[in-house]
């Protein structure tokens, strides 16, 4: 039992403010905090209409100061914080984490604001701070980055003597019946779609143009859906962890319509990320464009049909090669029904809690900064399947790619 700080109140912390309620018996105590407190109110009178025997505290805090944080680290006193606000805030709440004693959790890694791009160094020279300090902290812990990483883990541990060709595959085939909208921060969301392909080949990274490289993969109860080749933050430490696999690729999908309109905002210059003089007041277009966009918290309530993401591997075992296909497929309108939340963000909130579980009841607790992938997958799966995100095995299969 412990107390737990959530910070942020878009979909993904409506969706651990449920999950954490749902698992009183883990968590004694439970705060939500973010820079507009009545969004934490709401969302934690939505939880006690469902869970009245279950009280969330609400706080307002700034999360890119770190005096801000850690007066209420302080006050609060919490045992770990689920970071689930912006990357830009990764570093401030582990800076506040040091000061005050506190174990840290988060989805996503840390991005500058200043340059859209993914990468743990900067989050990996916290290891010897926090080992100092006996604190744990635990780097992607949403889906993917997350779930996919512990899929990767546990097809290594049960399935593979090595695995050598991995492909993480993501399909939204949900339909919010928006001309365009994203399915978690707007500015994050396109940051992460519009910039460079890149995969890992033969001990190096080869770059690509964004969306270069596509192809035609079915998923299950879903079907045929084009799949572009783009850069994710898992593949880095993937390849650090698993060094047998020699390729090393992430394909999500997107339809036409969401591209065509990806396009336009490029070439209009609304993804820009550096500031503009507009009426004598500097904005930044991205920014701007993320306030006249649907809030990615609200589709919920018409989005229908599913997602389905997942790790198809390549690799031997006892000497034969074996092909493996891990994956879930999570229904919007159950999501929404169950948290009022969209799938995406249930997909994310989901594995969060189970890592804070992990780390409450002692499974995943260790001093340093660890990805999920370095702990033992098999507690974290069992989870899985008991909170809401069930995973299916398919073995010996066609994975629809050339190796």
């Amino acid at each position: 039992m412990g107390k737990v700080l959530i910070i942020g109140a878009g979909g993904v912390g409506t969706v651990v403010a449920h999950k954490v309620a749902q698992n009183s018996n883990v968590f004694s105590e439970i705060m939500l905090a973010s820079r507009t407190k009545s969004k934490c109110d709401d969302i934690a009178k939505a939880v006690a209409k469902k869970m009245p025997q279950v009280k969330i505290q609400t706080a307002k805090v700034d999360a890119d100061n770190v005096e801000d944080l850690k007066a209420l680290f302080n006050a609060y006193k919490p045992e770990l914080v689920i970071n689930v606000a912006l990357p830009y805030q990764d570093l401030t709440i582990m800076d506040a984490c040091l000061a005050c004693g506190v174990n840290y959790l988060d989805t996503a890694n840390y991005e500058p604001k200043e340059e859209a791009k993914y990468e743990y160094s900067w989050q990996w020279a916290y290891q010897d701070r926090f080992k100092e300090a006996g604190l744990t902290a635990i780097l992607g812990c949403g889906f993917d980055p997350g779930v996919t990483s512990v899929f990767t883990a546990y097809a290594a541990k049960h399935h593979f003597d090595e695995m050598h060709y991995l492909d993480i595959v993501d399909c939204n085939a949900g339909d919010h019946g928006h001309a365009f909208a994203t399915n978690f921060n707007p500015e994050i969301n396109i940051r992460e779609v519009t910039q460079k392909g890149k995969y890992w080949e033969n001990g190096q990274w080869v770059e690509t143009e964004p969306h270069a490289i596509h192809k035609g993969l079915n998923y299950p109860e879903i079907g045929e859906k084009e799949s572009y080749l783009i850069y994710h933050e898992e593949l880095e430490s993937l390849v650090k962890n698993f060094p047998t696999l020699q390729r090393a690729r992430f394909w999500m999908t997107f339809g036409q319509e969401y591209l065509t309109h990806l396009r336009v905002i490029q070439n209009i210059g609304m993804s820009r990320i550096d500031p503009i003089m507009y009426n004598g007041v500097e904005i930044v277009p991205i920014q701007f464009l993320k306030a006249v966009l649907p809030d990615p918290g609200e589709l919920g309530e018409n989005y229908t049909g599913q997602t389905s993401i997942g790790c198809r591997i390549k690799g031997v075992k006892d000497g034969k090669d074996k092909t493996y296909y891990i994956y879930n497929n999570c229904s919007h309108e159950a999501a929404y029904k169950e948290t009022g939340a969209q799938g995406v963000s249930y997909t994310t909130g989901v594995p969060a809690t189970i890592g804070a579980m992990m780390f409450m009841t002692g499974e995943w607790r260790k001093p340093g900064v660890f990805n999920v992938e370095e702990f033992n997958p098999d507690p974290f799966m069992e989870q899985l399947m008991k909170q809401g995100l069930p995973w299916v095995e398919l073995h010996d299969v066609d994975l629809e790619f050339t190796y």
